[in-house]
């Protein structure tokens, strides 16, 4: 299967959903125009609670999300669409979770996003659906944690993004280095 886009999302308040749209707008350096988490520096509220320092790089531009995890959560029980769990790209054919860090994907003719790292799943997921977060959580066989609530990214060029785009992923430079919450 060929990797793809087949929803694309944004909120401009920090609220945990966004809203599915036609198509969304990267900015390089930025994130996503117009969204509440776009800018060169942390945007997240609970990132800037625990360090206010106003240079902090905003790390968490772009957040990606698999639809097969919603195909994963449809079988817990759980009815998520595209956007709800505040992801602005939904994907499809693509391991986002066993790419490597810097990562990048190219996304329609233009877009580019470099992978930055994993998204730390938080409370919201609860307050949004009970027993969401233990969902997207789970342990490897050593008892390490591992985090299936997305992917985050900066944005390195510019470029519209649709339902439909194709993504042609380029890794980086060996040796790889595994994702890491961000």
């Amino acid at each position: 299967m060929n990797a793809k886009v087949i929803a694309v999302s944004i909120n401009t308040n920090h609220s945990f959903s966004k809203d599915n749209q036609e198509s969304i707008k990267l900015l390089a350096r930025l994130g996503v125009e117009g969204d509440a988490h776009a800018g060169e520096t942390v945007k997240h509220r609970s990132r800037v609670a625990k360090d206010p320092s106003p240079s902090q790089p905003n790390l968490r531009q772009v957040h990606l999300i698999h639809a097969e995890l919603h195909d994963e959560l449809k079988t817990k029980g759980f009815d998520i669409f595209p956007g709800q769990m505040g992801e602005n790209i939904t994907t499809k054919g693509i391991d986002l979770l066993g790419l490597p860090t810097n990562t990048k994907l190219h996304i329609g003719n233009k877009a580019v996003i470099q992978i930055t790292g994993l998204r730390n799943p938080c409370a919201q997921l609860d307050s949004f659906k009970t027993g969401l977060m233990a969902a997207v959580l789970n342990k490897d066989r050593k008892g390490n944690l591992i985090r299936k609530a997305g992917i985050m990214g900066i944005v390195l060029a510019d470029g519209t993004v649709s339902a439909g785009d194709s993504i042609l992923i380029q890794l980086p430079a060996k040796p790889y280095r595994s994702l890491e919450r961000v």
